[in-house]
């Protein structure tokens, strides 16, 4: 009897200490103005239980057991707060939480600016990691954001179409290639502050995501920051002067709360020669609370830009003109006139209903339409000469292959010296002809996608209990864009015809049989004019499940997409195959997605993940020759994706890091490329569409990320991606051109079918291995000191598929060529590997508050010591066969040789704000 008092007695001191509940609850408010602050985010470290503060700043957290804890408060421009706190029985009430403003955070937001120029490049290389400027503290993903986004480094190597960025819960990645498009919101960095950001496979509640994770951007006017803020920033990258201004009422007592934004961006020239900047940015943000469960935002979005764009460039015109150099440019009326400029125009507009069924249940339903469009401009020329200052026969290279010395030394004298596109040539020799009453040899246009997108979704965040959440989303995407080529400007002639000159027939040189031999001028469509539709339904749900040791979710999402799409013109080369619909394409895809995150201690985790994915191929690789007609990739599927990732993470006083092993493997991916091609089929000549399909990736590697917080002003820390991105198979290719050529290309304009063996070449990703350490300084008076020095290495230059075929090697008569050197064509085709280099920058700055005015300066500086690398590069296809591109190597400065981008030397972003 008395073993069973025992055991009673210790049983309930058992329940008691473990299981007794407690109540924590409090009001937080800001320091300065005592508003209640809504949106605050309240946990109790290693503990499941979290909430978000409300319209009047409170939180309740209950079910807590007894015990020792850290409470933690997080709120977008605000210190974050950490309270200890013992729990024994209670309820405590902390009363009114005083949140202090964050005097550094313009640190941090200043460098979204990087975005402002690589992430508009038409290369799309940095773009990936521009959702994790803000939305996180993870020392990797943080030094991948600001230290290696300058190199086109990609984290896991992978495009930014794998990871997804939404505007209050409303996916902005473009259907046509899956890519989100930042300029659209670009110039608005005060209002894009409230981020949500999911690394890789983890959960978010707003979307299935990508294997790159999810950033979901909140602009809901009553959660920005009330106040004001005016900002000046000058730099030497993109633009020149960034003028911002911004005001947020917060919520008010009659329910309206508003937010208002508006920027000027502008620039004669970046570091790149003649590389104009023209940009504006307004928002408009306007919340109505209806009552205290519902409420709606609309949301207003219009950033036009314009900016001219820069060339990749041979290593022969780098020697020659240096890493500022820019082709497309040159001298008209005094200024620096660029051909190829990026004119974007697509306002968003957005209504968000926000649903409170409950204190834990959420619905957000919410509707966007975006419009516009998206033009690049540059020259065509029908019976001119070809313009571009590098072309070919005009750089020194030509002439020594030919051992005409004189020539090349002539030329190369007139490049030096110039070497610019020649405007006064091109009006010339167009006014020549409009007084000869012939069409213009030359005309600038603008190839022009106009847009049309709605989309629909409702979400649902419901906490069934303390330990499990569910997300479920359900969306529709109705897309309309019609992609034309209009005429831009006659440049002193009096109009242009509109065929294709290269082609051999009167027929096959119409671009559209209705209109033969058609005279265009200024804003007149020609070239091509067809329309693409799409439609998206999909949908997603998700649990998470919290416990004390462990959290685990799981997450499935379907998708069904169709595309079409519709000729506009009768195109001379395809009559049969390019006025009207073609085939209608329709996918259907799924995703499984798992993980679980195991606490060894509350400063000790590891996580795992798992997913397997399906994507259907973009638009862009649906069709093979989408300008001209309507076939389709032959044996168009989607891909296919398995992802997984373990990671060990630390998070103490002192050290706070990861380290995560990562495996992602892709199949049945489809690529499209376009080229001029020498040697296709032997001798061949042709301006090709190369497609390849059944392509299979691999990419594994390593990413760490350590922070010491050595003292209380001194942080040391280091990042490093080890990574291997290679192709895994041999997978398949044929060509397209519009050219009939028997034996080569049949009546529709196809080649035979081709093997690419791309085994174990290097995807070319920007550096495969990253690496970077350095250190910070924060004085208590607020100011603050810190560089870094960054090293890369393994960076490859994209192969050129064709090549690696049977295309290579064959003769017209279908035979080996008798002069083929096996060994020889090993080293030609080896591929080219960038020498490593090391990039230093530094940062700094000062914030003081005078009254209830808050002012910041700060500056960074890139590329301290001006290193000049190689920051990507491809190999050009128009050496398509041995002969000839051993004939090209064997020069001392081949003409064809492979075209690179180079970074920037030393470059500034200095930046000045008040905010009251």
């Amino acid at each position: 009897m008395s073993k069973t008092i025992v055991l009673i007695v210790v049983f309930l001191l058992f329940f008691t200490t473990v299981f007794s509940q407690n109540i924590l609850k409090g009001i937080v408010v800001d320091n300065d103005s005592k508003i209640p602050l809504k949106g605050v985010l309240v946990s109790v470290i290693n503990i499941p239980n979290t909430q978000i503060t409300n319209e009047k700043g409170f939180f309740k957290i209950d079910n807590i057991p007894n015990g020792s804890y850290i409470l933690e408060l997080k709120f977008a421009g605000y210190e974050t707060q950490n309270f200890p706190i013992e729990l024994a029985d209670e309820t405590i009430d902390l009363g009114s939480v005083l949140f202090y403003k964050d005097f550094t955070q313009d640190q941090d937001l200043s460098l979204i600016t990087i975005t402002d120029d690589e992430l508009n490049d038409d290369t799309s290389a940095a773009d990936n990691i521009a959702g994790l400027l803000q939305a996180t503290k993870d020392i990797f993903l943080r030094t991948a954001a600001f230290e290696f986004s300058s190199s086109f480094f990609r984290v896991k190597g992978l495009d930014s179409g794998n990871g997804k960025v939404l505007i209050n819960g409303i996916e902005m990645n473009k259907i046509y290639d899956g890519r989100a498009q930042w300029s659209n919101w670009g110039g608005l960095n005060d209002v894009l502050r409230n981020q949500e950001f999911s690394n890789g496979l983890s959960p978010s509640n707003f979307t299935f995501g990508g294997l790159l994770g999810s950033s979901n951007i909140n602009t809901r006017a009553s959660e920005q920051r009330p106040g004001i803020r005016l900002s000046y920033s000058s730099s030497n990258r993109s633009y020149v002067h960034r003028v911002m201004a911004t005001y947020a009422s917060g919520m008010r007592e009659n329910g309206w709360a508003f937010t208002f934004s508006g920027s000027r961006r502008t620039g004669q020239e970046g570091f790149n020669d003649g590389t104009s900047y023209n940009a504006y940015a307004v928002f408009a943000s306007i919340e109505k609370k209806l009552n205290e469960n519902h409420s709606l935002n609309f949301t207003g979005i219009f950033t036009p830009n314009r900016r001219g764009k820069s060339s990749p460039n041979t290593q022969e015109v780098f020697d020659l003109k240096g890493i500022a150099y820019n082709e497309y440019w040159g001298n008209l009326n005094g200024r620096k006139a660029n051909s190829r400029i990026k004119d974007v125009n697509e306002p968003v507009l957005m209504l968000n209903h926000y649903w409170s069924v409950s204190n834990k249940t959420e619905i957000n339903t919410n509707i966007s339409y975006q419009f516009g469009q998206i033009g690049n401009s540059r020259l065509d020329f029908n019976a001119g000469a070809n313009p571009s200052p590098t072309y070919y026969q005009y750089l020194p290279s030509y002439f020594v292959a030919r051992d005409d010395l004189a020539s090349a030394y002539q030329f190369q004298q007139e490049f030096l010296n110039d070497g610019q596109l020649d405007w006064t040539r091109i009006f010339d020799a167009n006014i020549t002809n409009a007084a000869a009453d012939l069409p213009s040899g030359y005309v600038l246009y603008e190839d022009v996608n106009d847009d049309k997108q709605i989309t629909v979704n409702t979400i649902l965040n419901s906490a069934i209990n303390d330990h499990i959440n569910l997300n479920a989303k359900v969306e529709y995407k109705q897309f309309s864009s019609n992609s034309f080529a209009k005429v831009i400007d006659l440049l002193g002639g009096n109009g242009y015809l509109d065929i294709n000159n290269f082609a051999d027939t009167e027929d096959s040189k119409q671009n559209n049989l209705a209109t033969p031999n058609r005279i265009v001028g200024v804003n007149d469509k020609f070239r091509y004019n067809y329309n693409i539709n799409a439609a998206i339904a999909k949908g997603f749900v998700q649990g998470q499940f919290k416990y004390n040791k462990v959290d685990f979710y799981g997450a499935a999402s379907i998708s069904q997409t169709k595309y079409q799409r519709e000729g506009l013109y009768q195109n001379g080369r395809f009559p049969d195959n390019s006025l009207g619909k073609s085939e209608q394409l329709n996918f259907t895809n799924v995703g499984l997605k798992a993980g679980v995150t195991y606490k060894l201690t509350g400063r000790h985790l590891l996580d795992a993940n798992v997913a397997y994915i399906t994507n259907a191929p973009t638009i862009r690789n649906s069709f093979s020759n989408s300008r001209e007609n309507n076939n389709v990739v032959d044996n168009l599927v989607s891909e296919n994706v398995f992802s997984t990732d373990v990671s060990y993470i630390i998070r103490s006083p002192i050290l706070t890091g990861r380290l995560t092993g990562y495996y992602n493997y892709t199949e049945d991916a489809t690529e499209i490329s376009f080229y001029f091609a020498d040697g296709v089929g032997g001798d061949n000549t042709a301006f090709v569409q190369e497609v390849l399909t059944g392509i299979n990736k691999k990419h594994l590697g390593i990413e760490f990320g350590l922070e010491a917080q050595v003292t209380s002003t001194i942080k040391l820390k280091g990042a490093a991606a080890i990574g291997q991105f290679t192709y895994d198979n041999n997978p398949d290719l044929y060509l397209t051109t519009d050219v009939v050529n028997e034996g080569v290309f049949d009546d529709k304009g196809r080649s035979q079918n081709y093997i690419s063996n791309l085994e174990n070449y290097k995807v070319s990703a920007g550096p495969q291995n990253a690496y970077s350490v350095g250190f910070e300084y924060r004085d208590p008076d607020y100011w603050w000191v810190g560089t870094t020095a960054n090293f890369f290495d393994n960076t490859y230059a994209d192969i050129a598929p064709l090549n690696r075929s049977s295309n290579f090697f064959t003769d017209d008569d279908g035979l080996p060529f008798e002069d083929y050197n096996p060994i020889l064509a090993r080293d030609l085709l080896q591929q080219e590997r960038f020498d490593n280099y090391i990039v230093v920058n530094m940062i700094g700055g000062k914030s003081w508050k005078i009254g209830d005015k808050y002012i910041s300066f700060f500056a960074t500086v890139n590329n301290v010591l001006n290193t000049v690398y190689k920051s990507g590069g491809f190999e050009q296809g128009r050496n398509a066969n041995f002969r000839q591109l051993r004939d090209d190597k064997a020069l001392e400065t081949p003409v064809f040789g492979n075209k690179y981008w180079y970074g920037r030397g030393t470059t500034y972003f200095l930046n000045a704000s008040i905010s009251f």
